[in-house]
């Protein structure tokens, strides 16, 4: 077991003086090292000796994703390139990448994370563990797969791209345990389902993450493969998966304050918020050496709760994400979340979880058509059952978003599969 019992159940005062000392190190190190951040803080005003604890946190400067990018690719890093022993990026699909290095002793502190996550997931030494997150510059193959190793778990280096294969070797393998996202999960899920494959399969658990999944689907994935799924959490700009996890009460997910001090931010005014707030989810990183960096903006939005959970550890939880601040979409005025559509589908029971968002603009409106996949039974009742359960969809979602949208039922298997992070949102106004 990997519990870092001496970090994990601090009490509050411990970890603040901890993650206070971290802080003031962290902060001189970058002063010192690296020059986009000294001259944000001294366009502030601020010289590493104002900083003597986590009070004086919002005194620091926000970092970006842009400023990842305007500094690419290595212009961040706080350490001589010959400490980077690796590298990892973000795909780059709406702008530059961002690059982000590690030291040796970044890789140790990011398997040490990841493999109390597994732990906290149940999984040990003695399982087998398939890791289903792509390989390569995305954080979550070799992130998952550093985690597994350090626990002592036997791992399998599936990565996505041969579903087929990756049950065939789950169940040869007598694999206990997987790593992937949870609609790539669902989609192994029904892979077991058509072979009739799900009673000779060992998996026990899995853990999730890289995408915004609700409580629904969560238990949906438990209800298919009779295992308890459970939420990792990280991006690679601060780490990797491995940043927070949840324990088997799900109630909220515990970051790992130790290396990663979080803050909850009012994402318009940027004030710090109070525990228990929704918010824009911000971090510091308190111990990295290769890329520092100072109250990243994570987009996220959540909140978080300081109390002891009932598993015994005292660190703090964010609360399961309502969505992202720059994935909101607004549409005639109404802040839509795709989470907001899917815990509304998962709701009902009647449809799979499933669905695409299809956002246009005509004749100067906005308009949105839910695509949403059913079970193979509906086509064949009377037409008039097909119309009563389009209206009933339109109905909730209304409901749960405020806003009256267009649904269009489709089959199964119409709607195209992700191994990767599953995307539901078609805006077509960026393509006029």
């Amino acid at each position: 077991m990997i519990w870092n019992e001496t970090k994990e159940c601090m009490s509050r005062d411990e970890m603040t003086v901890l993650q206070s000392a971290r802080l003031v190190k962290t902060v001189d190190r970058v002063y010192h090292n690296v020059p986009f951040y000294r001259k944000k803080m001294q366009q502030l005003g601020i010289e590493p000796g104002d900083i003597r604890g986590i009070e004086d946190l919002p005194k620091l400067p926000f970092t970006t994703k842009n400023d990842l990018r305007d500094n690419y690719p290595f212009g961040l890093f706080a350490v001589p390139q010959s400490e980077i022993v690796r590298v990892h990026a973000s795909s780059g699909t709406t702008g530059k990448a961002t690059v982000v290095g590690y030291t040796r002793r970044d890789l140790d502190i990011w398997s040490e994370c990841v493999a109390r996550a597994l732990s906290m997931a149940g999984i040990t030494r003695e399982d087998i563990i398939q890791v289903a997150y792509g390989y390569g510059l995305f954080t979550g193959g070799l992130g998952a797969h550093g985690g597994a190793e350090k626990l002592g778990a036997m791992v399998v280096p599936m990565s996505t791209g041969n579903t087929k294969k990756l049950t065939t070797m789950m169940k040869d393998f007598g694999v206990t345990a997987i790593a992937c996202t949870p609609s790539y999960l669902l989609h192994i899920a029904e892979t077991l389902e058509e072979e009739g494959d799900i009673p000779h399969i060992k998996l026990k658990a899995a853990v999730c993450g890289a995408e915004p999944w609700t409580e629904n689907m969560r238990k949906q994935i438990e209800n298919k493969l009779h295992i308890n799924a459970h939420d990792i959490y990280g991006l690679s700009e601060v780490m990797g998966p491995g940043v927070a996890c949840d324990c088997r009460f799900h109630k909220g997910l515990h970051v790992y304050e130790d290396h990663f001090l979080p803050e909850i931010i009012d994402p318009d005014t940027l004030k710090p918020m109070q525990a228990g707030e929704t918010g824009e989810l911000v971090f510091t990183t308190i111990t990295k050496e290769g890329l520092p960096l100072l109250r990243y903006r994570t987009r996220d939005l959540t909140s978080i709760d300081y109390a002891a959970c009932e598993c015994g550890r005292t660190l703090a939880r964010i609360s399961r994400f309502k969505g992202r601040s720059d994935d909101m979409l607004i549409i005639r005025g109404v802040n839509v979340f795709p989470s907001q559509i899917e815990a509304a589908l998962l709701e009902m029971g009647e449809t799979t979880p499933h669905y695409m968002m299809v956002v246009d603009r005509v004749n100067n409106l906005d308009t949105l058509e839910v695509q949403v996949e059913v079970e193979e039974r509906f086509f064949s009742d009377e037409i008039k059952e097909l119309e009563k359960l389009t209206k009933k969809i339109a109905t909730v979602i209304q409901h749960a978003i405020g806003l009256a949208v267009k649904v269009k039922l489709v089959e199964p298997k119409s709607i195209e599969r992700s191994m990767g992070k599953a995307v539901h949102v078609i805006d077509k106004r960026k393509l006029v």
